[in-house]
């Protein structure tokens, strides 16, 4: 993007920089009006050495993506599509409630902007709609090691801000924040209280753990309902109670068995 184009967006650095609160998260700062997928762009800077902390924004992707490779609807000047690199000290299994903390600090930066997120185990926020909740954002987070130790996270963030229409395949399973809160939403004020709120999750987990993160996530979690989880070719039915001190959710079926799900898809 020229210099020119850039300054017109509202996600240009010296917008974003300027409304910046964090000490680390996103000061080195990169946004692309169009590019594949974020994820894809940082994973390639952390791979040439590139430090913690790079923010990779794109107004546009053309191959967005979410878990289990399913696409991302990313269309230009409406939405938060961002990538953040991070080089935690920790084993691969220290590293797994990752993708919580960051969902409890989105779903905090929705709460704060008039919404009433949920969260759904793993990777999924929800907020109300007509017919039930919907789908307004998804994490993805990619993890690159040596041995058992971190080399890289890529934590990836897609959030519908500004939507009103979406593919037919998801009109009936997506939201945006402008359509819970019927009003346009300012994308740098949620990406800046994003990073605000993320950093000390962040900053807590590598000094004590993620007990205090995964307490914010309870906050916002949709349990208690009936759920079925595909997990390695299996299935597992019930309520989702809570999660564990790792993250790992458990799910309590009609025999009263409790089941510890550390990997699957939730529905």
């Amino acid at each position: 993007m020229s210099q020119d184009a850039s300054a017109k967006n509202d996600l240009a650095p010296e917008t974003v920089l300027q409304r910046l609160g964090t000490r680390r998260l996103g000061r080195a700062y990169e946004f692309l009006a169009a590019c594949a997928s974020t994820n894809d762009v940082v994973r390639t800077r952390a791979a040439a050495g590139t430090a913690e902390c790079l923010l990779v924004v794109a107004d546009s992707q053309t191959a967005g993506r979410g878990r289990l490779g399913r696409s991302w609807h990313s269309p230009p000047g409406q939405n938060l599509y961002l990538s953040l690199l991070l080089r935690p000290a920790l084993s691969a299994r220290q590293a797994s409630p990752l993708t919580l903390l960051a969902g409890a600090a989105l779903a905090h930066t929705l709460a704060e902007a008039g919404a009433t997120p949920r969260l759904r185990w793993p990777n999924d926020l929800l907020l109300p709609a007509a017919g039930g909740l919907r789908k307004v954002a998804g994490i993805l987070t990619e993890m690159a090691s040596d041995g058992e130790r971190v080399r890289h996270i890529v934590l990836g963030v897609g959030l519908n801000v500004n939507s009103v229409e979406f593919p037919p395949d998801l009109a009936e399973r997506a939201t945006s924040l402008r359509l819970a809160l019927g009003r346009p939403c300012d994308r740098t004020q949620l990406l800046v209280d994003f990073l605000a709120a993320f950093e000390p999750i962040y900053d807590d987990f590598l000094a004590r753990g993620p007990a205090s993160g995964l307490a914010e996530w309870r906050r916002y979690a949709d349990l208690g309902r009936m759920c079925r989880i595909d997990c390695d070719g299996a299935k597992v039915e019930g309520i989702a109670t809570d999660i564990d001190d790792d993250g790992a959710l458990l799910v309590r079926d009609d025999a009263g068995q409790v089941h510890r799900i550390v990997s699957g898809e939730a529905s």
